[in-house]
């Protein structure tokens, strides 16, 4: 397949950065709420025909570079035996861990409640356009075990889990080793169906100390990193609020590392290991201002390719809800024509 975000990730040169978005099948997206209006979120994301058109929308409407598969990272507690309810208030675990002094006693696995994923991603590939690669991804075991814990998103200090962390290291321990099964489990489900580049989302590494997260966490990382590689499939690692952690990321955990906004790209570089490449940074509130100002601030971006052209462009997280769609459009549309020699 002939792809410049493939081709970027496997060190091959391209006339520009690739361009795609976390977050980019969702909200910011008219089409997409049109079809929210119609159906739950629930049923968008394992209807593989709506999956599959949900997945591949930004490539129609955006002009993006890739698709990412249309699901969440909560998946993997509700297949590991925890009741998952979608409400307007965002996901919730009904029993959430803490309660329990030995947690991983109360799981009770069953894989086959991720098979409609592989469909959609089946789906996907039935559909896709030409050179559009499919990202897979899985959430990260610190960011999947805080939402066991705690049972809700509402608190993002998620302080019932971080208590229990520092009550219960070998229990937690436990958690993690069985998250992170699971997980590989998941990431190689979705590669034999077919995804060509997965990232992992750690939204809460800033959470921990970086020793802690070291120590117990990335073993963990390093695990899943070696089983995707193993299939030859590239491996992004995202851990959001890491801050100077940038500096223990080497060619052992990822490929190409996702840098948050709060993380300037050059200082970015400075820290990680030089045979890694690297992911984002813009702030996603950014596209709120004007296009002049966006625009503006793109061109800053310009330097920093033609030196380091192992980037791809991307937001430092998400996009927000109420993102202005012409502004995603305008993004896409300034890097896929600007000048970047």
């Amino acid at each position: 397949m002939q792809s410049i975000l493939l081709d970027t990730l496997n060190g091959r040169s391209t006339s520009r950065p690739p361009v795609w978005f976390m977050r980019q099948a969702g909200r910011v997206l008219p089409n997409y709420n049109k079809l929210k209006a119609k159906y739950s979120f629930r049923d968008l994301m394992a209807d593989p025909n709506l999956g599959a058109e949900v997945t591949l929308l930004p490539i129609s409407d955006l002009g993006v570079d890739a698709a990412i598969l249309f699901s969440d990272i909560l998946v993997i507690p509700n297949a590991m035996g925890m009741e998952l309810q979608w409400t307007d208030k965002g996901p919730v675990f009904p029993k959430p861990l803490s309660r329990f002094e030995k947690p991983v006693d109360y799981l009770n696995k069953d894989a086959q409640k991720l098979e409609y994923i592989y469909a959609v991603i089946d789906e996907v590939l039935n559909r896709r356009p030409e050179n559009t690669p499919l990202i897979g991804f899985c959430g990260a075991p610190l960011t999947t075990m805080s939402y066991m814990l705690e049972g809700v998103s509402s608190n993002g200090n998620f302080p019932k889990a971080m208590k229990f962390l520092f009550r219960n290291k070998n229990e937690a321990q436990k958690l993690i080793d069985a998250i992170t099964e699971f997980s590989i489990h998941y990431a190689l489900k979705q590669i034999e169906h077919g995804v060509e580049v997965f990232q992992l989302f750690e939204t809460h590494a800033g959470l921990i100390p970086t020793e802690m997260y070291l120590e117990m966490f990335m073993p963990s990382i390093e695990k899943i990193a070696a089983a995707v590689r193993s299939k030859g499939v590239p491996f992004i690692f995202f851990p959001r609020g890491f801050s100077t952690g940038m500096g223990f990321i080497t060619p052992d955990v990822c490929d190409f590392v996702s840098v948050d906004w709060q993380m300037p790209l050059l200082h970015a570089r400075e820290l990680v290991h030089p045979d890694v490449g690297l992911q984002g940074n813009l702030d996603p509130r950014l596209l709120y201002a004007s296009q002049n100002d966006i625009a503006f601030e793109l061109e800053k971006y310009k330097e920093f390719w033609i030196e380091n052209p192992d980037w791809i462009f991307n937001l430092g997280h998400g996009f927000l809800p109420d993102t202005p769609f012409e502004n995603a459009c305008f993004v896409v549309d300034w890097v896929k024509n600007a000048d970047w020699h």
